[in-house]
């Protein structure tokens, strides 16, 4: 017994806070992670996604421009009719030195059955530090137009990395976006807290209206619409550094972001319209810098973080609702591509806290980013080329 007080007692002095957390299970889930799709060659894949077509294609973004789609065979791991779906690298900025530009986003239209219409995020040579989001078309050959591309929105960016990219509709049919704070370190521009511009922020628009001139109109319950002398309209939420990645849970429609952090916390957020969530004042749930703020009513605290002692740069998920892995029900899936570790969380809306954070039996992989393909079920990737997907222990 005194062993153990003593153990405990050198925990309270030394442990962090993150291995404290009252009311929160941490066991691992009988879970693992299992390589798939393992005859595919593929480059940086950044994303990964579906149509809701019913086609059950499997869509992947390489960040040098490329966008392959394909099925999965019978034994879900291998690839069927393997397809170049958009080749767009002649206009994608990438380098391995400045390895947070590319072809970042991907999204298809909720009528892509009828339009054809899907858009893309990417870092453009058109002009230098410049972000754009496109649309294109597929054809009736199930493979897209590279010569069909119309330009929704240019967002310049003062440095090549923080720039976000993560683009999905959602449940209301409008595109959101999320964008990085401009880069660099500590948000020298102010970014994070400025509404009148469009980083640091979480963007909804309408991309099947036009208005003032614009290839998309706003959304008229926008937070900030009427008040655009003190602030961009197509501003849904704000104060993030850099999220990646972003994701609405097909079940109820909550959007979930997980914000990489800079000197020591990692963030996971539920996003609500309106909403300021506290970058570059405060760093997760803590103050940030010299001049940064105490909790305080209008900034917006993440539901959860953990310490760099545990990961450097978090990779968010979704929340798992196929079927394949019933053990992961309900969980929300995240990653850190530094720490090669994996957890799932689970959160009770009702009593705003997380009850469960438990970590996925995995090699250390360095996750890139997590997809979901039309059932439901969730992959990631890691840098080489390689995917992967849960099952059951």
């Amino acid at each position: 017994m005194l062993k153990l007080l003593r153990i405990f007692l050198a925990c309270v002095v030394i442990c962090p806070s993150y291995l404290l957390a009252e009311d929160v299970n941490t066991s691992a889930i009988a879970v693992r992670t299992e390589r798939v799709f393992d005859d595919l060659d593929l480059r940086r894949p950044v994303f990964m996604t579906h149509a809701g077509d019913g086609s059950q294609r499997i869509f992947v973004v390489t960040q040098q421009g490329v966008i392959s789609s394909f099925k999965k065979g019978k034994d879900g791991k291998s690839v069927q009719d393997l397809k170049t779906f958009l080749d767009i690298e002649d206009k994608v900025v990438y380098a391995d030195n400045k390895n947070e530009e590319g072809l970042l986003g991907l999204a298809f239209h909720p009528k892509f059955n009828d339009n054809g219409y899907f858009y893309v995020y990417y870092t453009t040579k058109a002009a230098p530090q410049t972000s754009v989001i496109s649309r294109f078309t597929a054809n009736s050959s199930g493979v897209a137009d590279p010569n069909s591309e119309l330009e929704i929105m240019q967002i310049g960016q003062p440095f090549w990395n923080h720039n976000g990219g993560t683009i999905l509709f959602g449940p209301d049919g409008y595109l959101y976006v999320g964008l990085g704070d401009g880069g660099l370190f500590n948000d020298p521009q102010g970014n994070g807290q400025n509404v009148q511009t469009l980083l640091g922020s979480i963007l909804r628009i309408d991309v099947d209206q036009k208005q003032n001139g614009l290839n998309y109109g706003i959304p008229s319950d926008n937070p900030f619409v009427g008040q655009e002398r003190y602030a961009r309209p197509e501003v849904y939420a704000w104060g993030f550094r850099n999220i990646w990645r972003m994701s609405f849970d097909r079940q109820d429609g909550t959007l979930w972001a997980a914000d990489v952090g800079q000197d020591i916390w990692e963030e996971i957020n539920i996003v609500h319209k309106g909403k300021n969530y506290g970058w570059d004042l405060r760093e997760a749930k803590h103050k940030f810098g010299p001049v940064g703020a105490d909790a305080r009513e209008d900034l917006v605290d993440p539901i959860w973080e953990y310490h760099h002692d545990v990961g450097k740069s978090i990779t968010g998920g979704y929340v798992y609702r196929g079927t394949s892995v019933p053990a992961l029900q309900g969980y929300y899936l995240y990653g850190d591509y530094v720490s090669g570790q994996f957890w799932a969380l689970k959160y009770d809306a009702g009593a705003g806290k997380v009850t469960e954070n438990r970590s996925i039996a995995s090699e250390n992989i360095p996750v890139m980013t997590y997809g979901e393909d039309e059932s439901g079920e969730v992959y990631f990737s890691d840098p080489s080329g390689r995917i992967f997907r849960f099952v059951a222990e």
